[in-house]
């Protein structure tokens, strides 16, 4: 089912919109701006991610169904989407670590492992179980480590049927463990958003409204802290001591804003935001920066606190970590995520070399079934 052009133009924007909510919410974290501004300013940072779940199970669904690609497709066009952004920093991040460690006399144990350590975070293992690891002076790679993995579950239902679905899926589910089992559902739910949508019918006026609704259950979870509440009972109910929630640890709260997500989204589809036809290039054009914004701003905010004594009260500090961010941004877009067809190329050459001449490419059964 092909997306109105207003409905895709408005989930650019909140793709974008949510990437610029998680850079906010570090600003606040990190101590980037004082506490008198930081008090009015609403940090939505893992109301953001939760966001880019939804949205990466919507599009999976939409591109598996609109381009109907065969299993090393699907695999090959994921790789790049990642591998094109994440690869490049997490090589850069490194060496940049590496020199601040000998110029500082400081040790990391990821640089002085860095053998083990590359490999580890280049499969994404960073969340896997009881494992907590993200790269140094990459804290926004731990969402990563949950969505390939999701990528690679859908991938072994989607591809394939009867006993080799189950044995295939069983062991990936097996493998990723605890943490992405309880985050699954909010993936799920973008899926689910997409298949199921076209059986939801709402006139103009009503939609509207349902999405105006969505927006103000999100202030009121957060003025009210509901999202510390239910983080707090969350950890009180889990039932596995020996199971570390870590990043899942407000799973709760995940659930409960994946609702508002879901409604808004849905709303917004029959809201027909029209406004957005006329900033049609802007919104592009800036939404393909989205996935370089989340994860270079972290580099440079790392960068920026351990090489420069920021303050705080200074508007010009802000103004010049904010001004490193779009130019570290503009710059890692347009040689990582504007060059993705270069890695799309390179990865449709080694399984052309290598997987291609051993085994027969696979199609979805659905697809198998309906032709």
């Amino acid at each position: 089912m092909k997306l109105e052009e207003e409905y895709s133009l408005y989930l650019d924007c909140i793709r974008f919109l949510a990437a610029l909510f998680v850079v906010i919410a570090h600003f606040i974290q990190y101590g980037i701006i004082n506490e008198s501004i930081s008090y009015y300013v609403p940090e939505l940072g893992r109301e953001a991610v939760m966001i880019f779940f939804v949205l990466s199970g919507f599009v999976i669904a939409y591109t598996c169904d609109i381009k109907k690609p065969s299993l090393s497709e699907y695999a090959i066009a994921r790789a790049a989407r990642i591998y094109s952004v994440a690869l490049p920093l997490l090589l850069v991040s490194f060496f940049i670590v590496y020199l601040y460690s000998i110029f500082n006399e400081k040790e990391y144990y990821q640089i002085t492992k860095a053998y083990l350590y590359i490999p580890f975070h280049s499969l994404f293992l960073g969340e896997i179980w009881n494992i907590s690891e993200t790269p140094t002076w990459l804290a926004p790679y731990w969402s990563l480590s949950y969505e390939v993995w999701y990528y690679i579950l859908f991938a072994s239902i989607y591809f394939y049927s009867g006993v080799k679905r189950v044995i295939i899926s069983g062991v990936i589910f097996l493998f990723i463990g605890h943490k992405l089992w309880l985050l699954l559902p909010i993936w799920l739910a973008g899926v689910a958003l997409y298949k199921y949508q076209k059986n939801v019918s709402l006139n103009i006026i009503p939609a509207r409204l349902g999405w105006l609704l969505s927006i103000l259950l999100l202030i009121i979870y957060k003025y009210l802290d509901f999202d510390y509440s239910l983080r707090v009972y969350g950890n009180e109910i889990w039932p596995f001591g020996f199971l570390n929630l870590g990043s899942a640890d407000r799973y709760l709260n995940d659930y409960f804003l994946t609702f508002i997500v879901v409604l808004n989204f849905l709303c917004a589809k029959h809201s027909k935001f029209y406004l957005l036809l006329s900033y049609k290039n802007s919104i592009r054009r800036f939404s393909t920066y989205t996935f370089t914004l989340y994860l270079v701003h972290a580099l440079v905010m790392s960068i920026w606190a351990n090489l420069y004594n920021h303050d705080s009260n200074s508007l010009v500090d802000i103004f010049l970590l904010i001004s490193a961010i779009a130019i570290s941004t503009y710059v890692f877009g347009q040689l990582t995520e504007h060059r993705k067809y270069l890695f799309n190329d390179f990865f449709t050459y080694v399984y052309k070399k290598t997987l291609g001449r051993f085994h027969q490419d696979v199609k979805s059964p659905y697809l198998i079934s309906k032709s």
